[in-house]
């Protein structure tokens, strides 16, 4: 695979994981607290799905097509959140107990690499689908789309 391609692939795939992460879709807001009404979360994928259309030249029925799958991948990662709430509980109980169990701190370093690698199965599928519904103009636009945000993000601190 020649390098412009690669750059290209890897250039959507974050834009992509971050469209589809969980941390996006499963917080009040952008790395807010508490839950999101689903209707709120939907509302929300519409939002940056007609953002990204507009930047890509997406025709309605892509549109269309790339909302569902993030709603879908959104819905699918949305309870992780809650199993990593859960782990970083039980990591503060066995770093403040009075003995160090190691076996439960890698019992649950394992658990959390369980979640980590569903997420990422999750994003994954939902990157190839969303690849398959553009055209590879497209998918070059989504990834300067997302080069020039990550470009924003940084200079904001």
């Amino acid at each position: 695979m020649d390098r412009s391609r690669r750059i290209t692939l890897a250039g959507i795939a974050g834009g992509m994981a971050a469209l589809f992460s969980a941390r996006t879709f499963a917080h009040g807001r952008w790395g807010g607290r508490g839950p999101i009404d689903p209707a709120q979360m939907d509302e929300r994928i519409e939002r940056m799905v007609k953002h990204l259309a507009v930047e890509i030249d997406a025709t309605p029925e892509q549109q269309q097509k790339l909302a569902a799958i993030a709603k879908q991948a959104a819905r699918d990662l949305a309870p992780l959140r809650g199993q990593a709430r859960e782990t970083r509980r039980e990591a503060i109980e066995l770093f403040t107990a009075p003995q160090v169990d190691r076996a439960a701190i890698e019992k649950m370093r394992l658990a959390k690499l369980q979640h980590a690698d569903a997420a990422s199965r999750r994003i994954t599928q939902a990157l190839a689908d969303a690849a398959e519904v553009l055209t590879p103009e497209q998918r070059k636009k989504a990834a300067e789309h997302a080069a020039r945000m990550r470009g924003r993000r940084r200079h904001w601190g």
